[in-house]
C-alpha cells in the first residue's frame, strides 16, 4: 500500500503543478499537495476548474507507475473519488468517462492524470482530483450553474475537507494496489463499468475534436478506451467527449 505525505497549501496556481515539481525533485510515489483554494486550477483539455477557496477538495499526487497501468489511473482515479464521497457523505455518484464524477448529469468532480517521460521511460505520472463539497448554486461561475453540483447542492452534509481527503487517500490506495496486481487491469474496468452512466447498447455522440461520431456504447477495452460501434465497425477513443442521446419514449 502506498504511503501518502501530505503538504498543504493556503493558495496557489494549481496543485498539479506543485506536484509536478516536486515529482521533478524526486518526490516519493505518494507526494500529496492539498490547497484550500487554486487560482489558476485546470481540468482536461486546458479548461479551467472552478477552485473557490474554502469549497471543494482539490488535491494532486505524485505517482510512479508503470507504463502499462498509465491508462487506466483516470479510472482507479474516478472510482475513488465516488468511494470516497459514499462513504464520507453517504453519497451514490456515477462515472462518465474518462474523467468525470456526476450526480444527476451534473458535474461533481474532475479528474486530470498528466506524466513526464524520459526518453520511452515514465518517470511520474501526476494524479489530479477536484471535488465540488461546499458550494451553493451562485459560488459557482453562471456558465456552470445548469452543468455543475456540489456535496451541499444533493443535500447531503457537505463534512469537513479531512475526511473526504482520508477517504480519497485511502480508497485511491486500494485501488492503485488492485490496479498492481494480476488481474488488475480488468477489475478496475469491470468496477468503473458497472458505476458508469452509460450502459452497453446506449446511443451516444463522441465529440472527437471538432468531428461529431454517433453510435452505440460497446464498453471500455483493456486499455481504457471507450469502444464505440459505428454500424459493423468498432471505433476505439483514447480522449473525447461523451454525449448520451435519449432514446424516444424515456
Amino acid at each position: 500500500m502506498i504511503r501518502f505525505a501530505i503538504h498543504r497549501f493556503e493558495t496557489c496556481l494549481s496543485t498539479n503543478d506543485i506536484v509536478r515539481e516536486m515529482a521533478l525533485r524526486g518526490a516519493a510515489e505518494g507526494t500529496v499537495v492539498v490547497a484550500e483554494e487554486q487560482t489558476a486550477g485546470r481540468g482536461t483539455k486546458g479548461r479551467p476548474w472552478h477552485s473557490p477557496k474554502g469549497k471543494g477538495l482539490y488535491v494532486s499526487v505524485v505517482l510512479r507507475p508503470s507504463a502499462v497501468a498509465l491508462s487506466l489511473l483516470p479510472l482507479a482515479a474516478g472510482l475513488a473519488a465516488r468511494g470516497a464521497l459514499e462513504r464520507s457523505h453517504g453519497l451514490s455518484a456515477r462515472l462518465r468517462w474518462p474523467n468525470d464524477v456526476v450526480w444527476e448529469g451534473k458535474k461533481l468532480g474532475g479528474i486530470l492524470c498528466e506524466s513526464g517521460f524520459l526518453g520511452n521511460r515514465l518517470e511520474y505520472a501526476i494524479l489530479g482530483v477536484g471535488l465540488n463539497v461546499g458550494h451553493d448554486l451562485d459560488d459557482f461561475p453562471e456558465d456552470l450553474r445548469g452543468r455543475a453540483v456540489s456535496v451541499r447542492m444533493t443535500g447531503q452534509n457537505a463534512v469537513g475537507g479531512e475526511v473526504l481527503l482520508r477517504q480519497l487517500l485511502s480508497e485511491l490506495g486500494r485501488r492503485l494496489e488492485i490496479l498492481a496486481g494480476p488481474g488488475g487491469g480488468a477489475a478496475i474496468i469491470g468496477e468503473f463499468e458497472r458505476h458508469s452512466v452509460f450502459k452497453p447498447g446506449d446511443s451516444v455522440k463522441v465529440l472527437d475534436g471538432n468531428k461529431a461520431i454517433y453510435g452505440a456504447y460497446d464498453g471500455i477495452d483493456r486499455d481504457g478506451r471507450f469502444r464505440l460501434r459505428v454500424a459493423d465497425d468498432i471505433r476505439r477513443f483514447s480522449s473525447a467527449e461523451i454525449v448520451r442521446l435519449v432514446e424516444e419514449g424515456e
